[in-house]
């Protein structure tokens, strides 16, 4: 069985769409759609159910699947613990995160200490972090919600308070702390549904036998403060968000509410084979993020 035709197949299967996965492996589209073909002519079954060119993997793709994932990991493993052992390569750590802001000092910090090790990084929801991991197409996760799967171990970096966030000009922006049910009918900025601070808001609100007004959802949870700033609503943020702001003044009052905590855990693969660089990385995020923590809550 042709390798090439493994590795075409599994990212055909990750985006589900061919035109997708021929961007990401840099060959046309006709390349990726004859090369499953093949490999569905010799397994005898089809792998995907097709609607032009997007595909929706099957029962035997998701059979497939799960079995080339580990034997292509294997081999990934192999490669890199050789090359590792040898001394060819300084190594290249892979990192996802719901929103890279949270990584930007440690990653100053990891190139100052390892320059010469590649880093590679994705922003990515909770959903697709698992799939990264299982692929082993990252080395690790920075994730501010749990993460499901077999095989995943996890350490937790910090735990923080989540901050309601209010304009300077508010009615409610003197105050120290507010209930969530007086927040009924307040404008919420916030994440599209899989990012934690959407999680979270709709789980204080539920609590509370509300439901949130909603104006204005994206992707990018560190936008979220510039448009509380502007006047645009409210929005939940962790403390060290608080600690770190440097622009975009607003209000910043606690909730009423338990458990508004944000837990950031780093996540990887305990069955898989960690290189130097990760092993490096993986020391450095649980010191540097632990001591950024206390340093926070101290002051």
């Amino acid at each position: 069985m042709d390798l090439l035709a493994l590795r075409y197949f599994q990212t055909v299967a990750r985006h589900e769409h061919i035109s997708r996965a021929a961007d990401e492996l840099h060959v046309a589209q006709p390349s990726v759609s004859r090369m499953i073909a093949r490999l569905e002519a010799e397994l005898g079954v089809s792998l995907f159910d097709r609607q032009g060119r997007q595909v929706r993997l099957n029962r035997y793709g998701t059979a497939f699947l799960r079995r080339v994932d580990r034997a292509l990991s294997e081999l990934d493993d192999a490669r890199r613990e050789i090359e590792d052992t040898a001394g060819l390569s300084l190594g290249t750590v892979s990192v996802a995160a719901e929103t890279l802001l949270t990584l930007t000092g440690l990653l100053a910090n990891f190139r100052t200490e390892h320059p010469g090790v590649g880093v590679r990084l994705f922003q990515s929801s909770a959903e697709a972090m698992v799939r990264q991991l299982r692929s082993r197409e990252v080395d690790f996760c920075v994730a501010s919600q749990p993460l499901a799967g077999p095989a995943l171990r996890s350490v937790e970096l910090v735990r923080e308070e989540v901050l309601l966030a209010v304009p300077r000009d508010h009615p409610m922006a003197s105050r120290e702390r507010v209930s969530v049910g007086e927040l009924a009918g307040e404008p919420f900025i916030t994440t599209r549904p899989g990012h934690w601070q959407r999680a979270l808001l709709d789980k204080l609100f539920t609590d509370a036998g509300l439901k949130p007004l909603i104006t204005c959802e994206g992707d990018e949870p560190g936008a979220t403060q510039d448009l509380i700033s502007a006047g645009l609503g409210v929005g939940l943020i962790p403390a060290m968000s608080r600690q770190a702001a440097t622009h975009a003044p607003v209000a910043w009052l606690h909730l009423d509410a338990p458990d508004c905590y944000r837990t950031l855990t780093l996540v990887w693969r305990e069955d898989g084979y960690l290189s130097t660089a990760a092993r490096q990385f993986r020391e450095l995020a649980t010191t540097r993020l632990l001591l950024v923590h206390r340093n926070a809550s101290t002051r």
